[in-house]
């Protein structure tokens, strides 16, 4: 039986003889598409290269392709002088009670691994390794080649009793100790006390890397060590660092966040693996996700040409009312920052009321389309415009408090983010922004609607993006103390598959202009100044004595956002525009 199927039988000796139920590989509900080409031309090495400069590096630009789109799902990802493949079938190694322990299988001849895959137990396979090889071309250029062989490797944990005789069960982890100039972008594991040979993995030369940080505790070993997943520190659209999917092996005490295991950087401007226009396309009609307002929802999202066109009207510091805004937003200022010399707010009279609910056949979903760990994966984020977020509701212990007039505000802009590989179009995951905040779920953890279609849940007034159904605080979940966020399929729902355009995409240069109002940084409603407190301190005043000033404190250290009634600014103005989103 090989190591494969070794896996898929489900079932490993821990450490002290233990059964261990080894994780199943995950797998999309649905086949994927044949993606459509992009215009490609192969990967060689066999021609000599033309150079040209760009900001990041010398590249090869004879060779290789540089359409956009040429590479998308190809499997294979040039990112200067080395090209990388991805790897999401493993061979287990070892298990603990706590965690398992992978390398890679299927490595293509030439190509080589450059650290193990660790995974909790209990949870869906769903990781990948990247294997490289070097461009032959390149070796023209560099008197050092990208990638060397180890000269030793150092123990770093072992689990193995040395008052026993046999051993041929222990984990042992070890660290390759890589040539002068060169870096270890992993750990290799064994299982039993031989040291690897040399041959198990590469270093790469010191200038192909980038680095990393610790962000998620996979096992703690005791206190002899703590394994971490990693993650580029540089990441967001100009981020150049690429996860390799090795594991941080941590043996002292302190708490810090960087990693002492680098990852690869992508010193390749063109991005070659980046979707185009027509790929982009197909992505989203296949994994647009369909987002499910609460039944009880008031406050649904437009478009935002339905917006403008129903009286939403334009402001100016110190001047008299205010000025319709022409459709596609074209009398909008333009550039600059928030600097509080305008603001976008409802209409008056009577059509206030009616745009403020929205009208949910006009709306549609706008995509911001940017690279991510250094080119090899694609961000997809949706961005939802409701005119009006609603009032917020409190929850302490079992009762709870519809409140009349904090978290509301005109112009509400939220979003959820799909990631995409670009090694073969699949999707790895999404992140739904809750406020001021948010979490990455991974794909095998997502709702699914249909095919690979995901489903996202928005919160009741709010409009915060949730995976699942049910009642989320922000506050103090184990208290029972926060803001209520309900949220529950209903009749009420927008399919981003069918409804949806694309507002932005810089790789791809001018093939997507972006719209007029994309181009607004000033706020999307009026600050309005009220004591807000005054309702949080009618809520508390019915509280017991001893539970008043605990969800005071709780209270106190909720996001101030929901303290005044201020309009958000639009999607460009986000951190996460150019950065990663928070999670």
């Amino acid at each position: 039986m090989d190591g494969w199927s070794w896996l898929c039988c489900g079932r490993s000796k821990a450490a002290g003889g233990a059964a261990v139920q080894l994780p199943e590989p995950f797998q999309l509900p649905a086949p994927l598409p044949a993606w459509p080409q992009g215009l490609w031309l192969p990967l060689s090495d066999s021609l000599p290269p033309r150079l040209s400069f760009c900001p990041l590096s010398f590249t090869c630009s004879c060779c290789s392709a540089v359409e956009p789109g040429g590479d998308f799902a190809k499997g294979a990802i040039r990112i200067g002088e080395l090209d990388v493949v991805n790897i999401t079938k493993f061979r287990s190694i070892w298990s603990c009670s706590g965690a398992s322990f992978y390398e890679p299988e299927g490595v293509s001849e030439g190509f080589h691994c450059l650290g193990h895959y660790a995974q909790q137990n209990g949870r869906t396979l769903l990781g990948f390794l990247l294997v490289s090889r070097e461009v032959a071309s390149h070796l023209l250029i560099n008197s050092k080649p990208a990638l060397e062989k180890p000269l030793d490797y150092s123990l770093v944990w072992t689990n193995a009793n040395l008052s026993e005789d046999d051993n041929s069960e222990c984990g042992c982890l070890w660290l390759p100790s890589p040539p002068n100039g060169y870096k270890a972008l992993g750990y290799v594991v064994t299982k039993g006390p031989k040291k690897p040979s040399l041959e198990a993995v590469r270093c790469v030369r010191d200038d192909l890397t980038d680095t990393c940080e610790n962000f998620r505790s996979i096992v703690s070993m005791g206190n002899a060590c703590q394994i971490w997943e990693t993650r580029p520190c540089h990441r967001g659209a100009r981020g150049h660092g690429i996860p390799v999917g090795t594991f941080s092996c941590e043996t002292d005490s302190t708490e810090s966040k960087k990693s002492g295991i680098p990852c690869l950087k992508n010193l390749d401007s063109n991005l070659r693996a980046m979707p185009n226009l027509e790929q982009i396309n197909a992505l989203i009609k296949h994994y647009g996700p369909t987002v499910f307002f609460h039944p009880q929802e008031t406050y649904l999202p437009s478009s935002v040409s339905w917006f403008f066109e129903n009286g939403a009207t334009l402001h100016k510091k110190d001047k008299e009312g205010g000025d319709a805004i022409l459709p596609g937003g074209s009398n909008l200022p333009a550039g600059g920052t928030n600097d509080g010399e305008y603001w976008i707010d409802l209409p008056d009279g009577k059509r206030n009321e009616y745009v403020k609910v929205g009208n949910l056949k006009s709306a549609e979903l706008y995509a911001h389309v940017k690279p991510a760990h250094g080119g090899t994966f694609t961000d997809i984020a949706m961005w939802v415009f409701c005119p009006f977020n609603g009032p917020a509701t409190i929850k302490v212990g079992f009762a709870s408090f519809a409140l009349q007039k904090v978290g509301r505000h005109t112009g509400d802009w939220e979003h959820f983010t799909l990631r995409v590989s670009n090694f073969s179009g699949e999707l790895s995951s999404i992140y739904f922004s809750q406020h001021s905040g948010g979490e990455w779920v991974d794909a095998c953890n997502l709702e699914f609607i249909s095919g690979n279609k995901a489903i996202v849940y928005s919160s009741r007034n709010g409009h915060a993006s949730y995976p699942h159904p049910g009642c989320y605080l922000i506050g103090s979940e184990k208290l029972g103390v926060g803001v209520r966020n309900d949220v529950a399929r209903s009749d009420l729902s927008v399919d981003s598959s069918q409804q949806y355009k694309i507002i932005s995409a810089g790789h791809l240069g001018d093939a997507v202009v972006e719209p007029c109002w994309l181009q607004y940084m000033r706020e999307w409603g009026p600050s309005v100044t009220y004591n807000s407190r005054s309702e949080i301190d009618t809520v508390l005043s019915f509280l017991p004595f001893f539970l008043r000033f605990t969800a005071e404190a709780i209270f106190n250290s909720l996001p101030a956002e929901l303290y005044e009634e201020e309009g958000p600014t639009g999607p460009k103005e986000k951190n996460n525009w150019e950065g990663d989103e928070r999670g």
